[in-house]
């Protein structure tokens, strides 16, 4: 018997990473600009930044913290909950991300082979939290192909005729990777789903700032709606690694469970991070919108770069920081687009299959400032003008 066998079986059937296939394909490659990975183009606000130096030689920076967060960056976060989001009934608990916030939710409230539910196109991380703590039965629901929007009448079948019934639903809004928002009429009707049920509504609100064309974004707050947050796009704080969970306080049972999780993976998220956090909240939204509203110009040269693959194969891009793209009916193989246009072009993207969208790409329009993107949307272009036109050509 190899060493292989007595690997765990749920971690051997977890899909691979799509960010680390991609860092070896760019290995292998050279002058490559990425529009891969899900970033922005900024560092955290230099106010907090030089703060954080203050602090590198505090003892209190290098002990351990609270498992729920420093005392001053939850009470700061409750207040943020309640005047931007109108959270009022939810309890924080901070993390060292909000990948990790959703994996600490996967093993509070789920058991292995327990139902869950997601749409296609999918955030692909939240489907390997899945599948790696052994809730293997993942029911993925279909996305309207114009709107991108969930269908959320087979939520409604599914929601009734399935046996057990479905312990989780979850959705990204804004989304990713598709970048579509979910109108709060929809969203509501999900969550009633959900209530009816006896399930749980988990909603990743990551990219809430990053809203365009006069939309708002918003929070539903219920006894069954968990909802999740980062600093990670909205303050540049990716390496940081700080999110939150928005839980619901009258939830019996809930944060003691939550805190065993909390305990066995991080302890705490990083003292300095959270700290770094809490100086960053003092430049406020505004600081952020000033630079998603630069994202504006960026989404539109990558729009038209794409506009080889034909009208209406480019969608969402209302709110988050990508762009989904339909790629021509040969090129199911989508992950050999991506070397092709990588090794061939020197451009990087995402491939629609590692989010259950095979014959797609994702093309993120946040980390890269607009002369950058303007020349990586140059090559784009011509990359995807040759495969329609002649086919990847070697």
């Amino acid at each position: 018997m190899g060493s292989f066998a007595k690997l765990a079986k749920r971690c051997v059937e977890t899909e691979a990473p799509v960010m680390v296939k991609i860092q070896e394909l760019l290995r292998g490659a050279t002058d490559v600009m990425s529009l891969a990975q899900g970033i922005v183009y900024w560092q955290p606000p230099e106010t907090a930044l030089n703060k954080v130096k203050e602090i590198v030689w505090e003892p209190a920076t290098s002990k351990y913290g609270a498992d729920d967060g420093l005392p001053e960056l939850r009470e700061a976060l409750l207040e943020k909950l309640r005047r931007e989001n109108k959270l009022t009934k939810s309890s924080v608990m901070v993390t060292a991300g909000a990948n990790q916030a959703f994996v600490n939710l996967v093993l509070t409230l789920c058991d292995a082979g327990d139902s869950v539910v997601m749409f296609a196109p999918y955030y692909f991380n939240s489907f390997m939290s899945f599948q790696m703590t052994g809730v293997t039965d993942i029911l993925v629901g279909a996305s309207n192909p114009k709107t991108l929007h969930p269908d959320v009448d087979w939520l409604e079948k599914v929601l009734k005729e399935n046996n057990p019934i479905p312990k989780l639903v979850t959705v990204v809004n804004p989304g990713n990777p598709s970048g579509a928002f979910i109108p709060k009429p929809m969203l509501q009707r999900i969550s009633d789903l959900c209530r009816n049920a006896g399930a749980w509504l988990v909603v990743d609100n990551t990219y809430e700032y990053f809203m365009y064309d006069k939309m708002e974004h918003y929070c539903l707050e219920d006894d069954h709606i968990v909802n999740l947050f980062s600093f990670s796009k909205a303050y540049g704080m990716m390496g940081w690694r700080v999110g939150y969970i928005a839980y619901p306080s009258e939830a019996d049972g809930f944060h003691a469970q939550l805190l065993k999780v909390q305990d066995n993976i991080p302890i705490c998220a990083s003292i300095i991070g959270q700290r770094l956090a809490l100086y960053s909240l003092e430049a406020g939204p505004e600081w952020i919108r000033e630079r998603v509203n630069d994202l504006v110009k960026n989404r539109e040269l990558l729009v038209e770069a794409m506009s080889p693959l034909g009208e209406d194969a480019v969608k969402g891009g209302e709110g988050a920081i990508y762009l989904w793209a339909k790629l021509p009916d040969n090129c199911s193989d989508d992950f050999e687009v991506v070397r092709w246009l990588a090794t061939k072009h020197g451009v990087a993207v995402i491939p629609g299959s590692a989010s259950g969208g095979p014959g797609y790409i994702r093309v993120s329009f946040g980390g890269l400032k607009e002369e950058d993107t303007r020349l990586a949307g140059e090559r784009l272009r011509r990359g995807l003008q040759e495969l329609v036109t002649d086919g990847m050509v070697q």
